[in-house]
């Protein structure tokens, strides 16, 4: 699939990764509608890079499926889904306090795991109807895992097991909609310079890229971008989860 036939709905997209993907696209030609809970900053990115915007809770079936709606609206059409909605939290499975809240646990699932999940099926249905390319593709979509899928540290629990379901769903959703033309891929990326990272300080930073075998520093969101334009770009990419941490093993 050509980047500047692509029409891309991308979760988290006002920020961090999402928002990176975003600014890529379009520098490459490819239509966009942003789907984020930010409104303002939101709006703001889509006015500034020339997308769409549509304020959608992942979790929400009703509100994704109003995403769509209007992100085909806006585009003609959707051949692309990159999911980058998530959120990060830390607490151990026991505690000073007692055993991990099972209400964060849940959030954090909720959001990340069913979240994708959510977006993804809804969005496959809309790609489904798509008129096929030469290669007999409707569309592509891009999930966000994480290395901490395959090697997540104390307190990643909640994490870490949401990050791997989501890689453990790739191949099966390939295969489940193989009939259908549409791949899907995740990406699993190390520690990245996104805005949450940023406001912990330069020296914390610093720390964190010692143990990045190399280059020893942070990945930067639009490297992240590049692969996920890669990935919609190269039509053999199915049924995969693809590391991008400067082989990073977290311990």
């Amino acid at each position: 699939m050509r980047i500047n036939q692509t029409s891309a709905i991308i979760t988290g997209g006002a920020s961090g990764l999402g928002e990176a993907c975003a600014r890529a696209f379009r520098e490459a030609g490819a239509q966009v509608v942003i789907f984020d809970r930010d409104t303002k900053r939101g709006v703001d990115v889509a006015a500034e890079i020339g997308a769409g915007f549509a304020q959608v809770d992942v979790t929400d079936e009703a509100s994704v499926a109003a995403g769509i709606k209007l992100a085909v609206t806006y585009m003609g059409k959707i051949n692309a889904c990159v999911n980058c909605a998530g959120i990060a939290s830390g607490e151990k499975t026991v505690g000073r306090d007692g055993p991990h809240a099972l209400d964060s646990f849940q959030r954090t699932v909720n959001i990340n795991l069913i979240g994708t999940f959510n977006v993804l099926r809804l969005a496959a249905a809309e790609m489904a109807g798509n008129a096929p390319n030469e290669d007999s593709e409707r569309g592509v979509i891009i999930n966000t895992a994480s290395i901490a899928a395959f090697d997540g540290q104390m307190g990643q629990v909640s994490y870490a097991a949401s990050k791997a379901a989501i890689a453990g769903m790739s191949l099966p959703v390939s295969r489940d909609l193989a009939r259908n033309g549409i791949r899907i891929m995740a990406i699993a990326p190390g520690l990245f310079l996104t805005p949450m990272l940023e406001g912990l300080g330069q020296e914390i930073i610093d720390g964190l890229a010692v143990d990045v075998t190399f280059p020893k520093r942070l990945g930067k969101p639009a490297e992240f971008a590049s692969l996920a334009q890669f990935i919609i770009e190269n039509g053999y990419l199915n049924g995969e989860v693809i590391r991008i941490d400067g082989a990073l093993r977290m311990r």
